[in-house]
């Protein structure tokens, strides 16, 4: 067949190259062994389709020239501040290959995938170990529908407790972008709590701002600025003196694994990124886990199915029967290849493990941003970062007109992909940085040497980063523009 162009980066870098040629042929086809039928016109094709002709090797080359334009946790530091873009084990990788779970069917009978069940009763329990909570669902797909799961559990509490589910829901200024999107979608309205000058939650606004009719709190602890809440049990003490729900956002949980618990601090929900915190892949919006456990008092409030345990035979079934449930959030029992690198990942550290997880995090952060400082101070120098931090490029704007996406641009030709920038928005110039636990300090050092390159750079030649990345297949592209005006035909 001929037609549409095959187009590929080739030697030499940076050049186009057409490929497609008439007669040529990458595949082949079985001998056909049914019989063979006559497709009607009224389906059939009036004229050949526009399909490149490409050789085998041409078409082999392509793809994997594509591949290697990816940049990603196994080719190189992502340390994009909030998003724990950690190494993903690959024994985990191994573990959810294993036929027995990769070709489980989600309707078989119980009976039948004991294992699975048992993976599901035991991974459930220690993340419930791990966030001080009673019971968690397994089902959400991802963090944001983990959101929107803790919240519709919230206000299925406050419509049985008190017959109405209350209209508000309390969110830090600095808070991520998903709690304000996920409480509209829950039915509430977002109630913006201010910071005060360490960074921190802003205590006497809070109590200021919360009456009877906060349904919760959505908070993350340590914060979006990577500060821990010293303040945190005053701040759940006032949301639980208006009757209210304190809900853990899980994506900081890996700051604190084996150190602290939120249901120690007091919170009442916490949902968990797995990607985030126990290395899974991270979803894209869908095929993720976000985990949420729950105190005792919600328990009953659950979606279903749950995964229980016959105390007197050990087998594992699972349960439907709960009339106070919200009800299904996702198919079945949540994304369970996911769930078991997961329960991989949980149960090969263990809890010493995973205490070292958080303190190794905790340590390169701040050896980080330690490096860091002269260059890119830290916006609240007052207290010290968790595992992650948020440095600021205001002074580089003052002085040469240079912002943070042009030292982000910069960091990419100089071999590293950037941190976040320009959050939290409560940050004039924001470059949000986290290195996880799995970077090594030589790695760190070469992060930190590119990134105070750049800063170096907008003083001595500010053009060259306004111009940067001149390495990539594209240009700098206009980010906003291409947010709204989408192109989502080729």
């Amino acid at each position: 067949m001929s037609g549409a162009p095959v187009r590929t980066q080739g030697p030499p870098a940076g050049t186009l190259k057409e490929l497609s040629r008439p007669g040529k042929r990458a595949f082949s086809l079985p001998r056909l062994d049914v019989p063979q039928v006559t497709v009607s016109a009224e389906f059939a094709r009036a004229q050949a389709a526009p399909l490149p002709e490409v050789a085998e090797v041409d078409l082999v080359r392509h793809y994997t020239r594509l591949s290697q334009m990816n940049y990603g946790v196994d080719t190189g530091a992502y340390p994009l501040g909030s998003c724990s873009m950690k190494f993903n084990p690959k024994i985990a990788e191994t573990v959810a290959g294993l036929a027995g779970f990769q070709r489980a069917h989600p309707h078989q009978p119980d009976h039948t995938v004991q294992g699975a069940l048992e993976l599901l009763w035991r991974l459930e329990r220690a993340l419930c170990e791990i966030t001080g909570m009673a019971r968690a669902t397994l089902q959400p797909p991802a963090g944001a529908c983990g959101e929107l799961t803790g919240l519709l559990i919230m206000r299925a509490h406050h419509t049985t407790a008190n017959g109405v589910a209350r209209r508000k829901i309390a969110i830090p200024d600095a808070a991520h972008g998903t709690n304000p999107a996920s409480v509209r979608l829950a039915g509430y309205e977002a109630l913006h709590v201010p910071s005060d000058a360490r960074g921190l939650v802003d205590v006497g606004a809070l109590e200021k701002l919360v009456d009877e009719d906060v349904a919760g709190l959505m908070l993350t602890n340590p914060n979006t600025l990577g500060l821990f809440e010293e303040d945190i049990e005053e701040i759940t003490r006032i949301i639980h003196g208006v009757g209210g729900l304190v809900y853990y956002d899980g994506a900081n949980l890996n700051a604190i694994l084996g150190r602290c618990r939120p249901g120690d601090m007091g919170f009442d929900i916490v949902h968990i990124n797995t990607h985030k915190t126990f290395a899974t892949p991270h979803g894209g919006g869908g095929p993720g886990a976000g985990p949420v456990g729950v105190r005792e008092e919600l328990v009953r409030y659950l979606p279903l199915p749950m995964v229980e345990r016959d105390d007197e035979t050990g087998a594992f079934r699972l349960e439907h029967d709960r009339p106070d449930s919200i009800g299904r959030t996702h198919g079945f029992s949540g994304n369970f290849g996911v769930l078991v690198r997961a329960y991989a990942y949980v149960f090969l550290h263990g809890g010493d493990g995973l205490k070292e997880v958080s303190e190794r995090a905790v340590l390169n952060a701040n050896y980080l941003a330690h490096l860091l400082k002269d260059a890119l101070p830290l916006a609240y120098p007052q207290g010290r970062p968790m595992h992650e931090f948020v440095t600021t490029a205001k002074q580089l704007k003052d002085a040469h007109d240079i912002r943070a996406m042009d030292v982000a641009k910069r960091v990419i030709d100089l071999g590293f992909h950037p941190s976040t920038v320009y959050f939290p928005l409560v940050v004039e110039e924001a470059m949000m940085i986290e290195p996880t636990e799995t970077e090594s300090k030589e790695t760190l050092d070469a992060l930190a040497a590119a990134m105070r390159q750049a800063a170096a750079e907008a003083v001595t030649d500010p053009d060259l980063l306004r111009q940067a990345p001149v390495t990539t297949p594209v240009r700098r592209l206009d980010e906003a523009r291409a947010a709204r005006q989408l192109k989502l035909r080729w």
